[in-house]
């Protein structure tokens, strides 16, 4: 029988700096006499209004079978005292250590604390558990990564994402709102003032630390896989950029980890598109039951990699459903590789290149704006977010592939590139996608893979290229798991812009690649189990909320033949909603524009704004938010600014502007 349970909107917990935290708590009933397990979330993302849906779809099943669950908003965000420092500081987690430690000294805890959490909370959960708190016994981390340099929004291989800016101007954003005046009273106006005063724009941060220094090696749980102490559920979607940290995580973990990874975008498994989805609230009800309460229920012979094996996908302007399977591996070990080269004719056939064969050279500069089909580098709808057709991207890339498959081929895991490259410049990008071909032309992206030529031997220490020599270089690509049907070519796209995922190095630079020395390693699927995976009984497990405006989203691309411009923009309208049990009315809407001319990589310029409006009869604020990036040949040149209304009053404007040298970008 499901356990009732009761909701606290709002529990202050005390730090011992004198801060108070605000959380909302899931109990059931009776845990003061029969003391219950608790998983723990710590967020900026605002518990009242801004995780409340996917919250209220899972903690009350969780409540339901007698686990606690306790959302906690960060410091300064939603009702929660002071200013965010930053990303992942060691003040946020020393926090999290606090109410860890909190949460397993309540009279209804039974001091078995879980984390768990989907992109911010899924890092943070790892990075928790590293530090070893008592009472942390398990996590579960959708959506995130072990290494914060090259797995995150930020870089990629030393390349700079456009992400960067999109999520600084989001959390510039998310912010900037105010606390409800429902539960912090009237200290509302000045808490947010505090917050608009005081709140950091994270991307000149980010922009300090271009390389893979010490600022990103603290919270990526790599640096030391063998301290990791807990188990560890680690779930992505090959729609997702998060996409390789589950087959990560059990390589660096091993027993300790479990891999799971559908065919999601960025969001939890029971409400995530494409379809099939699975039962992610009985997965984790039984981890929780097995590692917090100690039921030998079997979770920890779960196999160690599950995964969705796509059959065949389609590009679509939605994607509802991925055709495909799923597999289990007992254990992960390392794929066997199927190897191609590129033959006589330039085809990309079974087999090694010839050892130091040389002499097949193609030189490659893509327009600066191939990579306009690429979607979102991290997707939340399965509409132009995920990667369209390729076929406008492979017109400006060096596409080499294979003859019709004479039958299916599986892959899972990383892809390895690997080819003798020389540019003329010191700088320049090369840019690798795997690409199913359909017997009628459609092209799907299954994976790919970016490199910053000067970061060829690491990201720690890059070098710049010499000029004209042909250097050796390992390209991996991110995690797939795929079927290429008969009939069906397999593709390599190679390509020296991915704009506007990508931001431009410098210069314009080609680069001549030998295609005698190319050679591609595509993982083997190797023994497994297809198996079955449960989906959800709710097909809609989200709560609904009073629609008072209607959503909209658009996105598109802009050529003007005349000046060689290429835009692309972005609209996102959350559309206006109101909360039927807290009657906070709420609306989020992102305007981004990126733009470049054709034929200068120092014309890239990028700009977010955000508008975000909160009201009640009697009570409106709003906030708008704008970041840019431009650049020079030697920096990058962002700014922001942030403007707050009270009753369509502006009450207080601040503007930041830096210019912030490029290392190697």
């Amino acid at each position: 029988m499901p356990r009732p349970f009761t909701v606290i909107e709002n529990q202050w917990i005390t730090l011992a700096d004198g801060t108070r935290l605000a959380a909302r708590i899931w109990m059931p009933d009776g845990a003061d006499a029969d003391p219950v397990p608790a998983v723990f979330e710590f967020l900026p993302y605002r518990k009242r209004d801004g995780t409340c849906t996917r919250d209220e779809s899972t903690y009350p099943v969780f409540a339901a079978a007698g686990i606690a669950g306790v959302r906690v908003d960060i410091r300064g965000s939603g009702e929660s005292d002071g200013v965010i420092d930053g990303e992942y500081t060691p003040l946020e987690l020393a926090n999290a250590c606090e109410l860890i430690g909190w949460i397993a000294a309540q009279p209804w805890s039974n001091g078995s604390v879980g984390m768990m959490g989907i992109s911010w909370g899924g890092f943070n959960c790892l990075q928790v558990a590293a530090l070893k708190p008592p009472a942390l016994k398990a996590v579960i981390s959708i959506a995130s990564t072990v290494d914060r340099y090259n797995d995150d929004i930020h870089y990629k291989n030393g390349t700079h994402l456009s992400a960067q800016l999109s999520w600084a101007a989001t959390m510039l954003a998310y912010q900037s709102r105010s606390p409800d005046p429902d539960i912090v009273g009237e200290r509302w106006k000045a808490m947010w003032l505090e917050r608009l005063e005081s709140e950091p724009f994270f991307m000149e941060e980010w922009l300090q630390h271009q390389r893979r220094d010490a600022f990103w090696k603290h919270g990526s749980i790599c640096e030391d896989f063998a301290g990791f102490p807990v188990p560890a559920l680690v779930i992505a979607g090959w729609a997702d950029g998060y996409r390789s940290t589950p087959l990560k995580a059990v390589e660096g973990l091993g027993d300790k980890a479990k891999a799971l990874i559908g065919p999601w975008v960025h969001k939890y498994p029971h409400f995530a598109w494409p379809k099939p989805r699975m039962d992610f609230h009985a997965e984790a009800i039984a981890w929780w039951n097995r590692w917090l309460r100690g039921e030998e229920n079997g979770a920890e012979a779960t196999p160690q990699v599950r995964a969705y094996i796509q059959d065949a996908a389609r590009p679509a302007l939605r994607r509802e459903a991925d055709p495909g399977f799923w597999i289990a591996k007992d254990r992960w070990e390392t794929p066997d590789m199927a190897t191609f080269y590129v033959e006589q004719y330039g085809a990309l056939a079974p087999g090694m290149p010839i050892a130091g064969a040389s002499g097949h050279d193609r030189y490659l500069k893509s327009p600066l704006d191939t990579g306009i089909m690429a979607g979102e580098w991290f997707t939340l709808k399965p509409d132009a977010e995920m990667a369209l057709d390729q076929r406008l991207d492979d017109a400006g890339s060096l596409v080499i592939e294979t003859a019709p498959l004479v039958e299916a081929q599986d892959f899972l895991g990383q892809p390895v590139l690997e080819l003798d490259i020389a540019t003329d410049a010191e700088i320049a990008n090369l840019c690798a996608r795997l690409v199913d071909i359909h017997p009628d032309g459609t092209a799907t992206r299954v994976t790919f893979g970016v490199l910053n030529l000067a970061h060829r031997g690491g990201n720690a220490e890059p070098k710049a290229m010499p000029r004209g020599q042909k250097i050796r270089i390992r390209l991996v690509l991110d995690a797939m798991g795929y079927r290429f049907r008969a009939g069906h070519r397999i593709r390599l796209s190679l390509s020296t812009s991915y704009w506007p995922m990508v931001l431009p190095p410098p210069t314009d630079a080609g680069v001549t690649i030998d295609l005698a020395s190319l050679g591609l390693a595509l993982p083997k699927l190797g023994a497994h189990r297809v198996i079955a995976l449960p989906e959800p009984a709710n097909p809609d497990p989200l709560p609904k909320y009073t629609e008072l405006a209607p959503a909209e989203t658009a996105r598109g691309v802009e050529r003007d033949l005349t000046n060689g411009l290429t835009e692309y923009t972005i609209y996102e309208d959350t559309g206006l909603t109101e909360h039927p049990g807290t009657g906070l009315a709420t609306r989020q809407v992102r305007d981004e524009l990126w733009s470049i001319a054709g034929n200068d990589p120092l014309s890239m310029t990028g700009t977010a704004v955000w508008t975000c409006d909160m009201q009640r009869p009697g009570w409106f604020v709003r906030t708008v938010s704008t970041a840019t990036i431009a650049c020079t040949a030697t920096d990058w040149l962002i700014s922001a600014s942030i403007r707050a209304f009270e009753d369509e009053v502006q009450i207080f404007e601040k503007t930041f502007e830096k210019a912030v040298p490029r290392d190697f970008m």
